[in-house]
């Protein structure tokens, strides 16, 4: 059975305290971080063994591309998603096509160590956002939907399922949510007939959202991730969204109006939240595990569209996935040089 959190560990590989951890029935998933990462095959031994430990553990990370990929020693260093969206401007053509085999190169290689997915695509406009900026497509709605939809279908065929963020959109909020609290003062309206657009209009090929650590404040007193209004209302109801929904990191600064560990990752759980991150903190995360261990486990058949197609592979501190793998490796990396 998936549990209600996530959380992260210290190291490389796992200690007693990790394995204790990830026997708690609440404890659904591990995110990895850069520290965690040595080598292809370092990785996917640490894969391997929490899911000896766990087997229905899932196991994430970020790996945008650009400032955000956590796995960069062996793998393929990854171009901005902005990348595809300048590109689209003068040949549109080329840049829907590299954005499909980023997606899928991107997923491929994740999977390969044994990771069932990455927190991706951002859909948020590249608007006035100090966190945002690159990581975006591009500053248009009409531009980020067709290289989004590309990349998604990249990262579906080979096997992984997605995870659209910042919902309902963090591009047009100027402070990063990591440091400080995060206000949008425009009116629902706006907000829908804008920043929403994306994620509105991608929803067919998304398998998870995670919703934005930034309060709407003409819209509802609590950060997206908390509001019941934003999560039950408008994306279960109104749009219908069946998806897994993931907090972003309740250890943000953004999300510390909730209170304590405890009372933030059930305030997320409340508003209808799958799953709660707690990444960079044991303390807050034996705290909020305490706090939810008499919560019923969450949605087990939603949180099952998670898992990765993960190959049954011996991978070396070198990755050779063969020779579509070599091409569009070769392929990505001319491109990325080109923006360099």
């Amino acid at each position: 059975m998936i549990g209600a959190l996530m959380l992260d560990i210290a190291g490389t590989q796992l200690t007693q305290e990790d394995i204790e951890l990830l026997q708690a029935p609440q404890v659904g998933g591990v995110i990895l971080f850069g520290r965690n990462i040595e080598s292809p095959a370092q990785v996917r031994a640490l894969t391997d063994h929490m899911r000896q430990i766990r087997p229905d553990i899932l196991i994430a990370v970020d790996q945008e591309g650009g400032r955000v990929q956590r796995l960069k020693q062996g793998f393929t260093l990854l171009p901005a998603m902005g990348c595809f969206g300048e590109l689209y401007q003068a040949e549109p053509e080329r840049a829907l096509e590299l954005a499909e085999k980023c997606g899928w190169l991107m997923a491929t290689e994740v999977l390969a160590v044994g990771i069932d997915f990455s927190f991706a695509p951002v859909l948020d406009l590249n608007d006035i956002s100090d966190v945002i900026g690159d990581r975006s497509f591009a500053k248009s709605i009409q531009d980020i939907i067709p290289l989004a939809s590309a990349f998604l279908k990249g990262m579906k065929r080979a096997g992984m399922a997605s995870t659209g963020k910042h919902f309902p959109g963090h591009g047009s909020v100027k402070a990063d949510s990591h440091v400080a609290a995060a206000v949008d003062t425009r009116s629902y309206e706006e907000i829908q007939q804008k920043d929403m657009q994306t994620f509105i209009q991608l929803q067919p090929q998304l398998d998870a959202l995670m919703p934005a650590h930034v309060i709407y404040s003409q819209v509802d007193p609590n950060p997206a991730g908390f509001s019941e209004f934003w999560i039950q209302k408008v994306l279960r109801q109104e749009l219908g969204f069946d998806g897994v929904l993931f907090s972003d990191d309740l250890s943000m600064q953004a999300a510390c109006v909730a209170g304590g560990a405890d009372a933030r990752i059930q305030a997320a759980l409340n508003a209808g939240c799958d799953m709660g991150l707690v990444c960079n903190d044991r303390v807050a995360q034996c705290v909020a595990l305490e706090g939810i261990v008499d919560l019923p486990l969450p949605n087990q058949e939603r949180l099952e569209r998670m898992r990765g197609r993960i190959p049954e592979i011996e991978v070396g501190e070198v990755l050779d996935l063969g020779d579509e793998w070599c091409q569009v490796r070769d392929e990505i990396t001319a491109f990325k040089n080109q923006f360099a």
